[in-house]
């Protein structure tokens, strides 16, 4: 059974909460705002968006006392021919970190990691894109902190304006709707582990994302949220996990699904169809970033991904069972063997499983729109 009603309550309570969300907000808006006001670096700095889960609404809730992580681009104008070697092109912004964020980041392979006490920033740096393009890194459309969950008429153009800035909202959109979208080029991100840059394509992936959401019904990014729950729930150590587990889930969940419950037992199917002769052999299939020609299994060993698979077909079956359960009963029971307590066993019942007063009313999800003025409410 979908059990859709179920589903909204069990997504509920993966998703982050609201201050999980508010210490993001007031995380990655402080460091953007920092930086975009930093005198040294006005005239290297293009443009700062998000990327990553949280930008794309695939991040699940944090496990424990966990934070969870949010990652900033930071567009500049530094060209890579100045700067063969990207360490030293990431060297540019050690004055500002040291200044802001003294003893809470340090360089990692191909970004700045920023430990908060209520929060994780990766702030990853580029080297220049063609000045025609700095248009587009400019843009509302890709400075907007909305995700797939927040609003359906994204779109990457010039016209494009988040809801709130929008005067005469029907006559943009209809604007927006008519004009071809950016088809950006890659950006370049430092390698350090490489000793070199290497291509990346992160306004792909969101838009690849948002279209893919749209064709499935908007069920798309619940259903990877549920997948990755699985894994933390039963798997945690399994590779892939990550944006590489969110692109294998992307390329098996077919469009036009009419509920999470079918997304989650159809996807795990095809992963398991799919894949079967790699898992035999031990060997790790080819999957191509949106954007670039780069393997996004690229760092997962064989060994793993076979391990990964007979996880995943076991969760097939369960998913087949419980979608299939002729009672209301039996398809909760199986659902809760593959999501864990998460799960509720009644459709009343709280995030504890608490059952609530069903005169109550349905379960409406709680808004949306996760804009808000810029003021943080604190400081890093």
């Amino acid at each position: 059974m979908e059990l859709s009603t179920y589903f909204i309550k069990f997504l509920q309570g993966i998703r982050p909460t609201e201050n999980q969300r508010d210490d993001c907000k007031t995380g990655h808006q402080t460091l953007r705002k920092r930086l975009e006001g930093y005198e040294a670096l006005k005239q290297i700095l293009v443009s700062t968006f998000l990327q990553g889960s949280y930008r794309r609404a695939t991040a699940v809730r944090p496990k424990g006392e966990a934070k969870l992580d949010v990652d900033i681009i930071t567009v500049t104008r530094l060209k890579q021919e100045d700067y063969p070697n990207p360490d030293d092109a990431m060297d540019i912004f050690v004055h500002f970190l040291d200044e802001y964020y003294e003893g809470k980041y340090q360089k990692q392979g191909r970004s700045f990691g920023i430990e908060l006490s209520y929060v994780n920033l990766d702030l990853v740096i580029t080297s220049a894109p063609s000045e025609a393009e700095e248009e587009a890194y400019k843009s509302q459309a890709v400075r907007t902190i909305l995700t797939p969950e927040d609003i359906d008429d994204w779109l990457l153009v010039k016209s494009w304006v988040p809801p709130e800035n929008r005067i005469r909202q029907n006559s943009i959109f209809q604007t927006a709707s008519q004009e071809q979208e950016w088809k950006t080029e890659p950006l370049w991100i430092p390698n350090r582990e490489a000793g070199d840059w290497e291509k990346t394509h992160p306004l792909e992936q969101i838009k690849w994302t948002w279209g893919k959401n749209a064709r499935c019904n908007k069920h798309y990014v619940n259903v990877v949220k549920a997948i990755k729950w699985w894994q933390r729930v039963h798997h945690p150590d399994d590779r892939p996990k990550g944006y590489p587990l969110e692109h294998l889930i992307g390329v098996c969940c077919p469009d036009d699904i009419t509920s999470v419950a079918k997304g989650v037992t159809l996807t795990l199917e095809a992963i398991v169809e799919n894949y079967s002769d790699e898992a035999d052999k031990r060997k790790t299939p080819y999957l191509c970033d949106h954007g670039v020609d780069r393997d996004v299994f690229g760092r997962v060993e064989g060994e793993k991904f076979a391990e990964f698979y007979e996880h995943a077909e076991k969760a097939a079956q369960i998913a087949r069972e419980a979608l299939d359960a002729d009672t209301k009963e039996k398809s909760i029971e199986k659902w809760k063997e593959l999501f864990g307590s998460k799960f509720p066993d009644s459709e009343d019942s709280d995030d504890n499983g608490n059952r609530g007063n069903s005169s109550k009313g349905p379960f409406v999800p709680p808004p949306k729109n996760q804009t808000g003025d810029l003021t943080p409410r604190r400081y890093g």
